[in-house]
């Protein structure tokens, strides 16, 4: 049986929901099975892709359609927003195939989509948080072109790395024909799933650090800006506090999203229940739709455009100030 989180089961009789422990309803890519069981686990993950698509389908519009928004930041978010949005099509796509169309072509398909979505919207966070540590060390020479030229470095790099990626299981290495090599993530083979975790806490690391250095540098211009005026006043403390408590929530929030699954991949395999692989998986979904209100909706220019677009409380021809990264 060719399923996308392994599976326990055997030829008997499946158990029901409740009593499925080492006898596991997987997420499925591929099965010979004609009719598989409802898996609740499925919906929640179609659900979950939906409210996923629409959020970022929103945020992708307005960026797209408002010509005040194509500075570098919205740029890169908009890059996330579309790998998000991707990675919801992706999870809806999987669940349509699961119980309607059953090939092992399509399934490949799929997977790949997924990887290479979830890929770029980790990618698209370490640009962003690339983007806004320039965007402070640099602030005197931040608005120029070569800030547009690396932006598209960027975005080249993030998703041609990503796709070569997403097309690995197409072309050729999966487990289809070596069940023994099989990852948590049926059709991905073990490797293929250690060298996206490994990625992954490259890039954790590289976040981690470049906020440390955002932390430093907020705290150290704060502090020059108190001594010109002579004293350090309260709304000094205030505003470094919250500065730095938003690049705590950002990063906490980014880790505990795909800290769990990452580490679950380089720790277990296809024989492990896969009630363990839904557990970690929907906190790296879940990333997904977060990322739309940490990166997109706190924006003022965002919310100008959604209010005018939603309400017309606001005119269509509104002047944006553009901002640095660092004020989003």
């Amino acid at each position: 049986m060719n399923e996308y989180f392994s599976s326990n089961s055997t030829a008997k009789e499946e158990p029901s929901w409740f009593e499925q422990t080492d006898d596991n309803v997987s997420l499925e890519l591929a099965s010979s099975a004609p009719e598989p069981r409802l898996n609740p686990w499925d919906v929640v993950l179609c659900v979950s892709g939906t409210v996923i698509s629409c959020e970022n389908a929103i945020v992708v519009a307005i960026i797209f359609y408002t010509p005040a928004l194509r500075t570098p930041m919205f740029l890169l978010i908009g890059s996330l927003a579309t790998a998000d949005l991707l990675a919801g099509l992706g999870l809806i796509v999987h669940f349509v195939f699961l119980y309607c169309i059953r090939s092992e072509a399509v399934d490949l398909i799929t997977v790949g989509l997924l990887v290479t979505s979830f890929t770029a919207s980790v990618g698209s966070l370490l640009a962003i948080t690339i983007d806004r540590y320039l965007s402070l060390y640099n602030a005197l020479t931040y608005y120029s072109e070569r800030t547009v030229t690396r932006t598209y470095i960027m975005l080249i790099l993030t998703w041609g790395v990503s796709i070569c990626l997403g097309l690995l299981p197409v072309m050729g290495w999966n487990c289809l024909k070596d069940v023994s090599s099989c990852s948590i993530v049926k059709p991905l083979t073990k490797n293929n799933v250690v060298i996206l975790s490994v990625s992954f806490f490259m890039v954790f690391a590289v976040m981690l650090q470049l906020y440390t250095q955002i932390c430093k540098i907020v705290c150290r211009h704060a502090h020059q800006i108190a001594l010109q005026r002579h004293f350090l006043s309260t709304s000094h403390y205030v505003t470094t506090r919250k500065g730095i408590s938003t690049l705590a929530v950002i990063l906490g929030t980014f880790a505990s999203c795909w800290l769990p699954f990452s580490i679950y991949c380089l720790l277990g395999d296809y024989t492990y229940p896969s009630l363990y692989t839904y557990i970690t998986l929907l906190p790296a979904i879940y990333n997904s739709m977060i990322n739309p209100v940490i990166y997109a909706f706190r924006n003022q220019e965002i919310q100008k455009v959604l209010w005018a677009a939603c309400c017309g409380c606001a005119s269509s021809k509104m002047s944006c100030r553009s901002r640095s990264p660092s004020d989003v």
